[in-house]
């Protein structure tokens, strides 16, 4: 409750890792190995003791032959109140390593229920992994690509030159494809390959072109975890001074280290103002038809010991009629070189009502988020998904048999109805266009440039992916 005192051992997952941002790129190996490390650590402590085998062993853990129609075999911890065991706690990342050339990626579509890992052992697992939707939230797509394309790499190290290629190449295609509207997932892949092809380029062995692969893919995984928290910070200075009044601040879909890595976008201001011991109540939008906010926002904020309710989404515009809204955080999938945002279906009414009732409504995104190549929302593809995530829920029936489905992912919000954006280089006003562009060459100018893309065949976008189950 707001008068409560705050209780340090519920703040699981924000600012454990802020203190100790690498500096510089010198430290990036180090700085992804600590942030394996202690994903590792945190699974270990959800899953019991982790084998090399499964990623997981003990008396209620077992190998399945997937989940939800994937193919690849799956940890699965199974809750058994009879034997005390609960719903999963804790919390963690979206995936960890068990070894160099395996990734464990957490099945979010499992969750709050149960704690189920899918290993990536190849580029083509982590496709499935995001055209399914077992992962999902644009900056965790662009990190599980880029480790899977670097995966591909390292099993292609001894292979011809030319076979290599045509199977990198391959590899590629079928990642930047396996959804289209997340800009990061391309912007991920192109970094890779940027690092691939400059290390053939230079006559490198197949070991080495796996290492330069693997190095930029770590890169984009560090840059994620400094981004963020960076991000965090600068929303937490952005919200409403409600006084010694508990804060209100009302969230859509899940913006958090599952969705995000490490620290999460928008729930990672929210994470900052916990962490600063300010009064913070959270609305959470169930998010349908996918209910990413019932079943991981809620989940995370348990975690974190965040008060929050949960609310239908077609409850949201009364609260902010009744004053019980101070502020709109979401995240972002794609910004538009003029600020206009896609973001999960279910952002562009609340933007609207925002506008109405007065209440500042915020788009946290990092800088790989935005598209400066996209002029504005009309040129960014919407994702269109299968009719049963609406007709059905968690594979029960809710509609008749037949039904006709109209069944976007995402939706665009109109740059003028953003009040500012939170990146890691500060919260951007209107205009939009210039302030995108100078963040943009601030965080290049704080970095130092990446990999110039290059023409490698892709990235392809298909039109809609074939989707997991809500």
């Amino acid at each position: 409750m707001s008068g409560s005192p705050p209780d340090p051992s519920r703040r699981r997952f924000f600012r454990q890792f802020a203190g100790e941002i690498a500096a510089s790129a010198a430290q990036v190996v180090g700085a992804v190995a600590e942030v394996r490390d202690r994903s590792a650590a945190e699974a270990q402590a959800i899953l019991g003791t982790v084998d090399s085998a499964m990623g997981g062993t003990g008396a209620r853990t077992r190998a399945t032959s997937g989940s939800r129609g994937t193919s690849v075999p799956a940890s699965k911890a199974v809750p058994d109140p009879a034997a005390g065991t609960e719903a999963p706690t804790g919390f963690r990342t979206p995936f960890r390593f068990d070894a160099d050339d395996v990734l464990f990626v957490i099945d979010q579509r499992e969750l709050p229920d149960v704690l189920v890992e899918i290993p990536v052992r190849h580029a083509h697992d982590g496709a499935r992994v995001i055209r399914d939707m077992a992962v999902r939230g644009a900056p965790a797509i662009g990190q599980v690509a880029a480790l899977s394309l670097a995966i591909g790499g390292w099993l292609a190290r001894n292979a011809p030159p030319r076979s290599r290629d045509a199977i990198i190449k391959a590899a590629a295609k079928s990642l930047a494809g396996a959804r289209p509207t997340a800009v990061n997932l391309g912007w991920a892949v192109d970094r890779v390959m940027a690092a691939y092809q400059a290390a053939e380029a230079a006559d490198a062995t197949g070991v080495e072109i796996a290492a330069a692969m693997r190095a930029e893919a770590d890169r984009i995984v560090f840059e994620a975890n400094d981004d963020h928290g960076r991000l965090a910070e600068h929303g937490l200075h952005a919200l409403p001074d409600t006084g010694p009044r508990e804060l209100n601040v009302l969230t859509h879909c899940n913006t958090g280290p599952l969705a995000c890595g490490q620290f999460g976008t928008a729930l990672g201001v929210v994470q900052a103002a916990h962490h600063a011991e300010r009064p913070i109540h959270v609305w959470v939008d169930e998010t349908r038809p996918y209910l990413q906010g019932a079943r991981l926002t809620a989940w995370e904020l348990a975690q974190a010991g965040v008060r929050h309710t949960l609310i239908p989404d077609v409850a949201a515009g009364s609260l902010m009629a009744a004053g019980k809204v101070d502020a709109i955080l979401v995240g972002a999938d794609r910004v538009a070189a003029n600020g206009d945002t896609a973001n999960k279906v279910g952002t562009y009414p609340l933007a609207v009502l925002a506008a109405r009732h007065g209440v500042p409504f915020y788009v946290c995104a990092p800088i790989s988020s935005v598209d400066l190549q996209t002029p504005d929302g009309a040129a960014i593809t919407i994702e269109e998904r299968a009719a049963r995530e609406v007709t059905e829920v968690r594979g029960r029936k809710i509609a008749p048999p037949g039904t006709a489905v109209w069944n976007p992912a995402f939706d665009v919000t109109p740059a003028e109805l953003i009040s500012g954006i939170v990146t890691e280089e500060g919260v951007l006003r209107a205009p939009f266009g210039p302030a995108l562009a100078a963040a943009a060459a601030a965080r290049e100018a704080r970095r130092g440039p990446v990999p110039s893309p290059v023409d490698w065949g892709g990235p392809v976008v298909s039109a809609a992916a074939e989707p997991g189950r809500a």
